[in-house]
């Protein structure tokens, strides 16, 4: 039986410019999908979050640049921890799946893997 799943993930930028925020999105969102055997359409949501350092482009943008036009998408900020790992993209996703949530794979690449060490 199908339910509604979240996903999370996560990725670093070497600098803010919208070419590596954008691309930096775009793998890590092909890459949850992959990931998880998700379509397209089995996305309800995204929420993305970046941290201060980040401002040249909204990651929701690579999501509509690879096709995913039906979701919801949102872009915020991360609470500035101090400490916090920089230049981070964050994402949720709440998808449709017959998945347990022992099966949902959470995707942490680049230096955002030092953020769930449980996963890598």
């Amino acid at each position: 039986m199908a339910g509604v799943r979240g996903i999370r993930g996560a990725i670093t930028v070497q600098e803010n410019s919208a070419e590596q925020i954008l691309a930096a999105t775009e793998t890590l969102l092909r890459e949850i999908m992959r990931a998880n055997d998700l379509a397209k359409g089995d996305i309800a949501s995204i929420i993305f979050t970046v941290t201060d350092d980040l401002n040249a482009a909204f990651p929701a943008k690579a999501a509509r640049q690879i096709g995913l036009l039906q979701p919801a998408l949102m872009c915020a900020r991360e609470i500035p921890v101090p400490g916090a790992l920089p230049r981070c993209i964050r994402v949720l996703l709440h998808v449709n799946t017959p998945r347990t949530q022992e099966e949902i794979k959470h995707i942490y690449l680049g230096e955002a893997a030092s953020l769930r060490p449980d996963l890598n």
